[in-house]
């Protein structure tokens, strides 16, 4: 689990043995089942998980019922919901296995303690979500102007390894499309 964490932050950070031992002295290895949550919604989102195996969905569910998918997570992702990780408040978001997971989670306290002795790990943690502040932009462009077909086409080029692995229902509601017409956009295309 360890040796593929350092695989990812070694894409962007250089790490002593040192370092790896710090890191590895502030995270607790998790497992989840399919259909296990890591959080629920109300609950204080206590920990951040790093996913080394398997895939989880980060939702709401609206007035009706239905759920709103607001991330799909695979290995080397993060994961958590992070105005609860950093507020101490109730999580606004669910996030659930939708694949057996394994996970390696880590609590504010052990996130500060890694910070203070490893600053580069820092710098990684900044950068990754200066990222995914940029990724959930183009996602909002995308639903505000882009058409159902091009948001699929476009999700479907930079994660193919996601489209495949998750239920066409849970796409759907990534890209804000009906179930039916994710569906007819699938047809059209083939």
């Amino acid at each position: 689990m360890f040796e593929f964490l350092f695989e990812n932050l070694s894409k962007t950070i250089f790490l002593s043995e040192s370092d790896k031992k710090i890191i590895s002295q502030n995270f607790k290895q998790k497992k989840l089942l399919k259909r296990q949550f890591f959080l629920q919604e109300g609950n204080i989102s206590f920990h951040t998980g790093f996913v080394t195996k398997g895939c989880l969905k980060t939702y709401t569910i609206d007035n009706n019922g239905n759920e709103l998918i607001y991330q799909i997570s695979i290995e080397g992702w993060w994961v958590t919901d992070l105005f609860s990780f950093l507020t101490g408040l109730p999580a606004m978001y669910n996030i659930e296995a939708i694949e057996n997971c394994e996970m390696l989670i880590m609590d504010l306290a052990n996130r500060e303690e890694i910070f203070k002795n490893v600053p580069q790990f820092e710098r990684y943690m900044r950068l990754m979500l200066e990222n995914n502040y940029i990724a959930n932009q183009r996602r909002l462009n995308s639903m505000l102007g882009g058409t159902a077909e091009e948001r699929y086409l476009t999700f479907t080029n930079k994660y193919p390894e996601i489209s495949n692995r998750v239920p066409l229902k849970t796409i759907a509601s990534y890209l804000g499309i009906a179930p039916e017409s994710l569906s007819r956009i699938r047809r059209n295309i083939k």
